[in-house]
C-alpha cells in the first residue's frame, strides 16, 4: 500500500523504455499500471478484425464506440481484452503496428480512449503509472508527476529490434526508419500529438540501464510526495 495516492504520467516515443520503466516503478511503489498504447492497438485490432477500412477516418470514427476495451492494471500481469477476448498477443502483430498510427489519429478514437483512460486513473485506489504519448499533455494534465523519456534513434532501434528478434544490420535500419516514421505521424497529428508537457521532466535513457531509469523516476515521485 502506498502512503499517498499518486498519478504518474510517463510519455515519449517508442523504444525509450516507457513500458519497462512504468511497470517497474508501479510494482515498486504499489501503484496500478496502464499501457495506453495497448488500448489504441486493441482498437486497431478490432477495426481490422471487423473489416473497417483503417485508412478511411470517417469509417473508423463511426465504429470507434463499438468495441468494449478492458485494461487490467496489475503491473506484474497487465491484461487487455476486447469484447471479452484476450488480445494481448494479437495486438502486437506487424499488421496492427502498421495501422495503429492511422487509427490513433482519428479524433473520435482518441476521445473514446481518453475517457476510458481517465476513468481507470480515477478508480485506481493507490494511484497509477500511465505510459503513452499524450498522458501529461491531454489525458491526465493534472498528473502529480510527469516524465518524458527520450533516447537516440539508434538506441531505440536497437532496443526494438532486440524485442522483435531482428538484430541484423538490415533489421536495425528498417526498425529505425519505422520508428522515425511513427514519431513523425504521432507528432504531426492534429488530435493530441506526441509532445512533452511544459512541466514534464525529460530523462534521456540512451546511456542508462533500466534500473537507473527506474531509480530516477522513483526518486522524482518520492520528492513530489514529500512536497
Amino acid at each position: 500500500m502506498t502512503a499517498t495516492p499518486v498519478i504518474v504520467a510517463i510519455d515519449g516515443p517508442a523504444g525509450t523504455g516507457k513500458s519497462s520503466t512504468s511497470k517497474a516503478v508501479a510494482t515498486r511503489l504499489g501503484l496500478g499500471f496502464l499501457d495506453t498504447g495497448a488500448q489504441y492497438r486493441a482498437m486497431t485490432w478490432w477495426m481490422l478484425s471487423h473489416g473497417v477500412d483503417v485508412d478511411d477516418p470517417a469509417k473508423v470514427a463511426a465504429a470507434a464506440s463499438e468495441p468494449a476495451i478492458v485494461s487490467g492494471t496489475d503491473p506484474q500481469g497487465p491484461t487487455i481484452t476486447v469484447d471479452g477476448e484476450d488480445v494481448a498477443g494479437p495486438i502486437r502483430t506487424h499488421e496492427v503496428s502498421a495501422a495503429v498510427s492511422a487509427v490513433s489519429a482519428v479524433p473520435e478514437v482518441r476521445s473514446v480512449i481518453t475517457e476510458l483512460q481517465r476513468s481507470i486513473a480515477a478508480a485506481a485506489p493507490n494511484g497509477l503509472v500511465a505510459e503513452g504519448r499524450d498522458i501529461g499533455t491531454t489525458v491526465l494534465p493534472d498528473a502529480d508527476v510527469k516524465i518524458f523519456l527520450t533516447a537516440s534513434p539508434e538506441v531505440r532501434a536497437a532496443r526494438r529490434s532486440a524485442e522483435l528478434k531482428g538484430k541484423d544490420a538490415a533489421g536495425l535500419k528498417a526498425t529505425r526508419e519505422a520508428l522515425l516514421k511513427r514519431d513523425a505521424a504521432d507528432s504531426a497529428r492534429k488530435a493530441s500529438p506526441l509532445a512533452k508537457a511544459a512541466d514534464a521532466i525529460e530523462v534521456d535513457t540512451s546511456d542508462l540501464t533500466l534500473e537507473q531509469v527506474v531509480e530516477c523516476v522513483v526518486t522524482l515521485i518520492d520528492e513530489r510526495r514529500r512536497r
